[in-house]
């Protein structure tokens, strides 16, 4: 795919693997729970608004830590959900309304105690930490460990798919994670493991996180029509010729080593990343709804792209740059 290959040498980030990943690398060998735990709830923090005005929150407020939570739930608590994590399924707490499923325990609860942006953040915590306390035993690198591994004996054939599906399919289940997030957060991660941890990186290079950029990208430019199914933007970009699909099956046509050695060759991660940043406002800030009329074709004709674009109009889709 030319388009794509020229947008991964305008906008291709050499640095997603190897130096660089610094404490969270240190985080990995060290086996640090609490480190983990405080960096997945600040990246799974950034939804709802802009990664700025998430950022900016939480610079200005205090942010939960494992030891927090932990003392939090020290103590038997007078609400039943907070006895663990398959009991705290249907929390409810609503930070505005003041409300929850169990009313009564409210003046004492602690879910409520974290001063972040709304409850559904509040819930998504304790749901992590409960995740990482009760299903890993609060070992979260032994428990990538041994899914990665047991994910990836048998035959080569979608090894990357079954260890993706091993780590995503138990965590969809804390409260407020969407698949976005959990690609986009667990890449990172995953990827920042030392070179000694091969599972790690091979996986995370698999991982794709669709936004509403990349997905408008695919479909202004006709991508999505050539090789996938035409479909709004949300769960069906992850599934069969979806635009997760459509990005991986690209990744196979680009040699990724090209852009740094250290890279695998078929790296949908680098692929995805380097279309975001194509299209980002606080990166390259080209292809985006600030820029291109939703409901007309680009006329943007200083683009790069602009001559080997189908500049095909969004029609009104529901996903909004």
């Amino acid at each position: 795919m030319v388009l794509v290959d020229s947008i991964c040498r305008l906008a291709g980030a050499d640095n997603l693997i190897g130096p660089g990943a610094g404490r969270l690398e240190q985080a990995i060998q060290d086996r640090d729970t609490p480190y983990l735990f405080e960096h997945l709830v600040a990246s799974f923090s950034l939804q709802g608004i802009s990664d700025r005005a998430a950022l900016t929150y939480m610079e200005n407020h205090d942010r939960p830590s494992w030891r927090d939570l932990q003392q939090a739930t020290s103590r038997p608590s007078a609400c039943p959900k907070l006895r663990g994590y398959w009991t705290f399924c249907g929390c409810g707490y609503r930070k505005t309304a003041w409300t929850c499923a169990e009313p009564g325990a409210l003046a004492k609860c602690s879910v409520p105690r974290p001063t972040l942006r709304n409850g559904r953040l509040n819930q998504m915590t304790y749901s992590l930490f409960f995740f990482i306390r009760d299903v890993t035993d609060g070992k979260l690198v032994d428990w990538i460990d041994r899914s990665l591994a047991q994910a990836s004996m048998s035959s080569v054939n979608n090894r990357a798919y079954r260890m993706r599906h091993a780590l995503i399919e138990p965590l969809r289940n804390i409260y407020g994670v969407s698949d976005k997030v959990l690609n986009m957060t667990l890449a990172d991660i995953l990827l920042a493991a030392p070179a000694s941890m091969p599972l790690w990186r091979e996986t995370g290079s698999s991982m794709i996180a669709i936004d509403t950029l990349v997905h408008n990208f695919l479909s202004r430019t006709g991508i999505t029509h050539r090789l996938g199914g035409e479909h709004t933007y949300g769960s069906a970009c992850y599934s069969e010729n979806g635009c997760a699909d459509i990005v991986r099956r690209i990744a196979r046509r680009i040699d990724a080593r090209r852009f740094n050695p250290d890279y695998p060759r078929s790296f949908p991660r680098f692929v995805q990343h380097a279309l975001w940043r194509w299209c980002a406002q606080s990166e390259l800030n080209v292809c985006n709804g600030n820029n291109i009329d939703d409901g007309s074709r680009c006329r943007n004709g200083n683009c790069a792209l602009f001559r080997s674009c189908d500049r095909a109009p969004l029609r009104g889709q529901s996903a909004k740059d």
